[in-house]
Order: structure tokens, then C-alpha cells, then sequence
């Protein structure tokens, strides 16, 4: 049974990562682990505009719009996810933990200058072929109706039971024993040269000050030979240049980090969307799908 606990600010990042990098070896993860049953509630929050409007701006979106991205609410929530999966009760282990993939829905456009209800809860643990993920439920009411909610899968990369068949594009078996057939490579549309201080630019502007992200030194200790691109950030890009309708599911899979600096291909055809790197090696694949009214 899911259980409110209603918040009067959000809480600070730094605080959450270090206590959760302290937590780390101590836990154990698996599937059908206990998790906290909380579901966080932030009534009555307002976006900070300044930071709103860096955020717009090292991701690509147009600025001085009286409508947040459609990325944005993510932000705001992180925190609250945070808190919940650095806390001793959750089960994976908040160092080394990999966003996989998001799902958005936004019913309606959400206004920068408006009053919401902010609420995060876990729904579940998934058993995933590398290990463990957590699936974070994001939702933002305005009044009683939902305006905008997402869900986010976390990975804890573990020794896992060997599966039947290989996993497809969700993570889970297929059933006919096969891989799935990759689509078609999606044409080119713009090349970006990303700088080495992206990172740091949105840490900044989102709050996320992760070591990997910021810099070089930081990135090897967790084993990478710079420092990554969120993926979040990534996903932002690269729906600034795509579009989104005012009412949307978007669906983002992160397949590899993109070092920085670093050139990526963003290309697109349709609602579909991917980043990719050298040898066409894809960092990002996302689709965008109109809601109906």
C-alpha cells in the first residue's frame, strides 16, 4: 500500500547523492526485493524562471515561450526521485545506477507561470537481463487532473539468472526465441559538436551535479575516459529540434553515453528520432506520437 508524504520544498540534490553513494555497497539487489511504498507530494510549486530559462538554453529550446518543455517537468521531479532511491530502504545501490529509458505523456500544455501539484512514487522492481530496474513514476496535476506524467526505468547492472531468449527492444524476452529486426537507420539531419562543459552547463541549470557528467577526472573514477552527456540532456536536444505536439507520448530508449566533447548526428524521419555517434553507433532512439484530442 502506497503511502503520501507531502513535502513543503524540494529537496537538495547534493545531500541526496552523497547519501546515496554512502548506502551503495550495502545493498542487494534483485527483482523481488521490498522498496519504499512512498509517494512524495510537492503541492503548490512554481518554476524558478531563471533557471527555467538556462535550462532552455543549453538544451536548444526557445526561450521567453510562457510554456515549459516537455522535458521539464523531469526536472523538477528528480529530486523527489532522488530522495526516495537514496534512502536505506530502496533496495539498488544509487552509484552506478543507469537511466534506460523514459516514457512522457503530457495532456496539456503546462504554463511556466502556473501553480502545480508535483508527485513521485516507485511503482515497481522488473527483473532486466543485466540485473534489476526500478520504474519511477512521475505526475504533475494542475488542480485534480493529470497534465503531465512520465515513467523512468533505472538499472542496477547485477548477476542475474540466465533468460530464454533474447531481450528485445523493451529489455524483455522475446517470445519467439529471435531478435527483433532493427528499423531502418533514420536519415541525417543535423550534425552537432558538442562542447566539454555541457555538462556542467546543465547540471547547472537542472540540478543534477553528477561527477560523471562534469568532468574528466570525475568521469574516470567511475570508469568513463571523459565526461558523458546526461541523458536526459540528450533527450531534450533532441526533442528542441524535432517538435513536440501540445498534447504527446514520447518514448526515449539510452543506449550509449556520448563523451564530451564529442560529434553526434541527430536524425530524424517522422515521429521517430535518434543521436548517434561514430560508425553510426546510436547513443538515442526516440519517437514522438501525437495524442488525440
Amino acid at each position: 500500500m502506497t503511502t503520501a508524504t507531502v513535502l513543503t520544498g524540494s529537496p537538495s540534490l547534493p545531500g541526496l547523492l552523497a547519501r546515496g553513494a554512502v548506502l551503495s555497497p550495502f545493498k542487494r539487489p534483485r527483482p523481488d526485493a521490498e522498496f519504499p511504498r512512498t509517494r512524495l507530494v510537492l503541492p503548490g510549486l512554481r518554476v524558478d524562471l531563471a533557471r527555467l530559462a538556462a535550462y532552455e538554453r543549453v538544451c536548444g529550446f526557445a526561450t521567453g515561450d510562457d510554456a515549459l518543455p516537455v522535458t521539464y517537468p523531469h526536472v523538477l521531479g528528480f529530486p523527489l526521485a532522488m530522495r526516495l532511491m537514496s534512502t536505506r530502504e530502496f533496495p539498488l545501490p544509487l552509484l552506478g545506477l543507469v537511466h534506460t529509458s523514459i516514457g512522457i505523456t503530457r495532456h496539456q500544455r503546462l504554463t511556466a507561470t502556473g501553480a502545480y501539484e508535483l508527485s513521485v512514487h516507485i511503482d515497481a522492481l522488473v527483473p532486466h537481463r543485466r540485473g534489476t530496474e526500478a520504474v519511477v513514476v512521475t505526475e504533475v496535476r494542475d488542480g485534480e487532473a493529470v497534465v503531465w506524467e512520465s515513467r523512468s526505468r533505472y538499472l542496477a547492472r547485477h548477476r542475474t539468472e540466465g533468460q530464454r531468449g533474447e531481450p528485445s527492444a523493451s529489455g524483455e524476452p522475446c517470445a519467439s526465441g529471435g531478435a527483433p529486426e532493427p528499423p531502418k537507420p533514420l536519415p541525417p539531419v543535423a550534425e552537432w559538436r558538442l562542447a566539454g562543459d555541457v555538462g556542467r552547463r546543465y547540471g547547472a541549470a537542472s540540478g543534477d551535479r553528477n561527477p560523471i557528467h562534469l568532468h574528466p577526472l570525475t568521469a574516470r573514477l567511475f570508469g568513463f575516459p571523459r565526461a558523458i552527456a546526461h541523458g536526459m540532456w540528450t533527450v531534450a536536444r533532441c526533442l528542441a529540434a524535432h517538435g513536440t505536439p501540445e498534447r504527446a507520448l514520447v518514448e526515449a530508449q539510452f543506449r550509449a553515453p556520448v563523451l564530451l566533447p564529442g560529434t553526434v548526428t541527430y536524425a530524424a524521419e517522422g515521429g521517430r528520432f535518434e543521436l548517434r555517434g561514430a560508425k553510426g553507433r546510436v547513443h538515442l532512439a526516440g519517437e514522438v506520437y501525437p495524442l488525440a484530442s
